[in-house]
């Protein structure tokens, strides 16, 4: 299962040849995130009112095709594993316009607590663990 979101390629993102800065991408990928959890029904800021947060443990970003300003892109997001207490989410930025491949992406995050402890999402969020199981991509 995967989530779209939206954005469009914003002047102050690109340098003087109206190319995105690298660096854009990861914000993106946390925009397709959070989209991902708004699409299944929860958000961050309600994980976070519960005790847990996801930090960034791993990253990992190649480059495609340089996206330009003011072209409008989408993120494809989904959860690829699942595992302990670590969650990976692939992402793919897409020019909406062509469809064209302009980036893959992984972010890797651990469950844990405002200690920075990690937990056991599972046991600690059985429901949500659930629907994210559910989710999972399967890796052929």
């Amino acid at each position: 299962m995967y989530n779209d979101a939206y954005v469009r390629v914003r002047y102050e993102e690109t340098d003087q040849m109206g190319v995105a800065y690298h660096g854009n991408y990861y914000t993106w990928f946390e925009v397709g995130r959070s989209s991902f959890f708004r699409f299944l029904g929860y958000t961050y800021a309600q994980l976070e009112k519960e005790g847990t947060i996801l930090p960034v443990i791993e990253s990992h970003c190649e480059y495609k095709v340089a996206a330009k300003y003011d072209d409008e892109l989408f993120i494809r997001t989904e959860i690829s594993k699942l595992k302990g207490v670590r969650v990976e989410f692939t992402y793919k930025v897409l020019r909406k316009c062509d469809e064209a491949l302009l980036a893959n992406g992984t972010t890797i995050h651990a469950f844990v607590n405002k200690n920075l402890k990690p937990i056991n999402f599972k046991k600690e969020n059985p429901k949500l663990w659930g629907v994210l199981k559910n989710c999972v991509r399967e890796v052929k």
